[in-house]
């Protein structure tokens, strides 16, 4: 067999592999103990969208000050926002304190492809196509001739029947 040939084929199988690999990507999230309700919905959203998309999501929160004597605090809040996410995800890492900072790691239910193909199924059907306005410019509309007793736009009388 020509060594050449091997290579090649080799390369496409390589090739073949990475196309079906998806990148394992963590977005991150970063929260405080005292935070507004609509921030926090704001927050929840962006935690939504990254599981929809399939990826993991770090959730962060960061304790400042006296903030730091109550960590219960931060622990409610990650128990919270896993249990308003959890039909899109699960908690792969329980809360744990780590100095200032208390981490909880979330998962997706679905794989990423799983989640590109389902998000590109579902966006197909409410597309539609929008006319071009070159188009409708390249066909010529024929304007609506006046009525005969009518007087015509640029103010000249349209002459009658005779």
């Amino acid at each position: 067999m020509d060594y050449g040939k091997f290579k090649y084929e080799s390369a496409v199988k390589a090739r073949e592999s990475r196309k079906n690999q998806t990148q394992t990507v963590v977005k991150e999230i970063k929260l405080r103990p005292k935070i507004d309700p609509h921030d926090y919905g704001t927050k929840k959203g962006h935690v939504e969208r990254f599981l929809k998309a399939g990826d993991k999501v770090k959730v962060t929160i960061m304790f400042r000050g006296r903030e730091q004597s109550r960590p219960e605090l931060g622990f409610r809040l990650l128990q919270r926002l896993a249990g308003d996410v959890e039909e899109l995800g699960f908690v792969e890492s329980q809360p744990k304190q780590d100095g200032r900072n208390m981490i909880m790691v979330i998962g997706p239910h679905r794989k990423k492809s799983e989640a590109k193909a389902h998000t590109a199924h579902t966006a197909q059907p409410q597309s539609r196509s929008v006319p071009s306005p070159r188009v409708a410019a390249a066909t010529p509309q024929e304007a609506p001739e006046p009525a005969e007793n009518e007087p015509a736009a640029d103010g000249a009388a349209v002459p009658g029947p005779a």
